[in-house]
């Protein structure tokens, strides 16, 4: 069995943006090989949202690959106000962050906006302030209702509206914001596949994210981030309520210790693998990449990390959406996704927890098609529960061809590590939808003649419909 060049277990998403959004860039990313692409809510405009959704639909039947599209919405988050110019700060400096509620006269103190009324009831005397991703550093030395002044610990900048991280703080608020809500409803409207939720801080943001979205008529798949330390304490409710997780390491590095960052996204992986839910690596694997037109080395080794580690997918953020290098970004995530993949262990998944029988059934077909070789693993499914459990299960250099009669499914299919879903329609004969499929692989030149692959599919046992595993060669 050789599958086209383009497959892989572990799946590439990249973030939409200036540099890749023409029709021409889309079609060389779809062709590239990248599974899924992502829409930044943070910078994304309702016109802009139904205008690009079009056109990745367009060249994705243009092309004949099609594509998930997940709809990163933007989420709650502090940020100072509007400053004059770039204000340089010393250490030893006082600062004000001041609420929507302060009414004070004006003072010599510098005082700048922050968009939270809350702040100083969540801080302590003694917090730290990390402003513009830690690259300014404050501690809190006195708060009133309205206000909170700081000390600058170090030199640095502060410009306009620029990012607060208030590190193992938990903050009150909302999970969705009115701009989320108006995002949510473009993206059920122009028709996404994953929603990316920011700053999930416990399972019931989830819940309420999921409960919108059913209100809404979407069947859109939950992604949580964890990017934060309320997020990590409560990491297992969170993945056991989402459909899939990402390890958003840019603002989790400034919200934990760095030298911790390896060993939280490792924890991460692990319990995600335990669940059987997808897990998504992001921010900086390629960040040199922005403006560089080769990776760091360090690059190189934490991207083969992500991969033996097993993740289902790794994203490019700036390096495909403002950044010089967008296609060599892909390319570099490919090559050493292909050079690492063959050296991963071949033993599968011994921490997932199987509760149902059925699912019980797909770890024999996973370790059959490891032993035959040249093998893989056909399901038939409408919800896409047997490959998520299948990729969960990790089956190393077993394609999990995964059929489905259902569009939206079809593309929720492309984000579980290993499997490569196939639109069909079925037929109400078990039997002829099992030939289909094989002529359908064989055709699209997935499997040769003679070879051998498990099914997994239904059969009738006199009026009783029976699950199955089976072994069929092709024809």
């Amino acid at each position: 069995m050789k599958p086209p060049s383009y497959y892989r277990h572990t799946k590439i998403i990249a973030t939409i943006g200036p540099a890749t959004e023409s029709p021409e860039r889309l079609e060389q990313l779809i062709v590239a090989g990248v599974d899924i692409l992502r829409l930044n809510m943070a910078h994304a405009s309702r016109d802009w949202v139904l205008q690009i959704l079009e056109r990745i639909r367009t060249t994705s039947r243009k092309l004949g690959r099609q594509v998930a599209v997940m709809m990163d919405i933007k989420g709650p988050e502090i940020r100072t106000g509007d400053v004059d110019g770039i204000i340089d700060l010393t250490a030893g400096d006082q600062i004000e962050l001041c609420t929507p509620d302060d009414t004070r006269s004006p003072s010599d103190m510098l005082r700048v906006s922050v968009n939270y009324d809350g702040l100083s009831r969540d801080v302590d005397i003694g917090q730290t302030v990390l402003v513009d991703s830690g690259l300014l550093r404050l501690r809190v030395v006195e708060k009133e209702d309205a206000f909170v002044r700081c000390e600058v610990l170090a030199d640095g900048k502060l410009s306009s509206r620029r990012h607060i991280n208030l590190p193992g703080v938990q903050v009150n608020l909302p999970s969705l914001t009115e701009k989320d809500y108006a995002d949510l409803a473009t993206g059920v409207e122009a028709g996404i596949d994953l929603v990316a939720l920011s700053f999930v801080r416990r399972a019931s943001d989830v819940d309420e994210l999921r409960e919108h979205l059913q209100s809404l008529g979407s069947t859109a798949r939950v992604v949580s981030k964890i990017e934060e330390q309320a997020g990590v304490r409560n990491a297992i409710p969170i993945i056991k309520a989402s459909d899939a997780i990402m390890v958003a390491r840019g603002d989790l590095g400034i919200e934990i210790e760095y030298h911790q960052l390896p060993l939280v996204q490792t924890e991460l992986v692990k319990a995600c693998q335990a669940e059987g839910k997808p897990v998504i690596i992001a921010t900086h694997l390629l960040e040199s990449m922005i403006s560089a037109a080769i990776p760091t080395r360090a690059e190189v080794s934490d991207i083969s990390n992500a991969v033996r580690e097993q993740a289902d997918a790794i994203m490019l953020s700036g390096e495909t959406t403002t950044g010089l290098f967008p296609l060599e970004s892909v390319e570099v995530f490919k090559n050493v996704i292909q050079s690492i993949e063959p050296t991963v262990d071949k033993k599968l998944n011994s921490t997932i927890v199987l509760r149902e029988p059925k699912a019980k059934m797909l770890r024999s077909a996973a370790t059959l098609a490891q032993d035959l070789g040249q093998s893989g693993i056909i399901v038939f499914t409408r919800s896409g529960f047997l490959a998520y459990v299948l990729a969960a299960l990790r089956p190393r250099g077993v394609p999990i061809f995964a059929f489905t009669d259902d569009e939206e499914n079809f593309r929720q299919l492309l984000l579980p590590w290993g499997v490569e879903p196939f639109l069909m329609d079925f037929s109400d004969d078990p039997e002829e939808t099992i030939k289909d499929a094989l002529a359908y692989l064989k055709r699209r030149q997935w499997c040769d003649g003679g070879e051998w692959m498990v099914v997994i599919t239904n059969v009738l046992a006199g009026e009783t419909v029976i699950d199955s595993m089976q072994l069929r060669q092709v024809t």
